[in-house]
């Protein structure tokens, strides 16, 4: 079953500089969006995709989640987008998509309030603020409309490098780290003593935006195989957002 007609009421579309924000209302809408996310994950970051439509990133997932899509208003395509899986869809699927990655026992007394988003991703021709700012705008209002605490998910940083890169990058995070109470445990923990942690690295700017907000960082990274990526767990209780983001996208 999926859930994203029936939500897209709740979410109501904003345009900004001719591109939309909402949920996804019709099933061609949400074959958009996972076709984008084809295009970007496989066919631009090499990722080992599992699935049965060519050209089309869809998993288990998919039917249980509600998919946040930016459209360029001119040309109708989708040029960004967000998977969102609410608490009562993860326990229908039996978890959260992160759980294949992270042991998230600490935050069992969290689940009836925490959404996880994932799946992120934007054409390559509208990586800019605005696309990002409407992506973080709609999924604030989500939230906000639905009255939930938590948001959860997995941030990737690139192993081109083999991890060296990623395993420096986290090295620089310890300022950005949850209380113990909400660490996580990654089920294929990336080799941190084995690589070099000492090499200039850069922050993605998506996880740079996602600290600056207030989100935490819950553990040491996972090495995810298919994606190729090291995958930081980031918890976003929303009462800690910052007051210029809170002010920016809440109003």
């Amino acid at each position: 079953m999926t859930t994203a007609s029936t939500s897209a009421r709740i979410a109501a579309r904003s345009v900004h500089r001719n591109m939309s924000v909402g949920l996804a209302e019709t099933p061609r809408e949400i074959l958009e969006a996972q076709k984008l996310r084809y295009s970007v994950f496989a066919g631009e970051l090499g990722a080992r995709l599992r699935t049965r439509m060519p050209q089309v990133d869809q998993d288990i997932f998919d039917p249980y989640c509600e998919h946040l899509v930016v459209r360029d208003e001119n040309t109708g395509a989708v040029v960004g987008t967000y998977r969102i899986l609410s608490p009562e869809q993860a326990v229908k699927i039996g978890g959260y998509y992160s759980e294949g990655e992270f042991d998230l026992t600490r935050l069992q007394h969290l689940r009836p309030r925490m959404v996880e988003i994932g799946r992120s991703c934007v054409h390559a021709d509208y990586r800019s603020g605005a696309t990002i700012t409407l992506l973080w705008a709609g999924l604030a209002r989500y939230m906000l409309q639905r009255r939930y605490d938590y948001l959860i998910g997995c941030a990737s940083m690139s192993m081109a490098d083999g991890g060296h890169a990623a395993a420096s990058a986290y090295r620089g995070l310890h300022e950005h780290m949850s209380p113990l109470e909400y660490r996580v445990f990654p089920r294929c923990r990336l080799p941190l003593e084995a690589l070099d942690q000492d090499l200039p690295a850069t922050l993605p700017p998506l996880i740079k935006g996602y600290l600056r907000a207030g989100a935490w960082v819950c553990g040491d990274p996972a090495w995810d195989p298919d994606f190729n990526t090291a995958d930081l767990p980031l918890l976003m209780p929303i009462a800690r957002l910052d007051s210029r983001y809170a002010k920016h996208f809440l109003g």
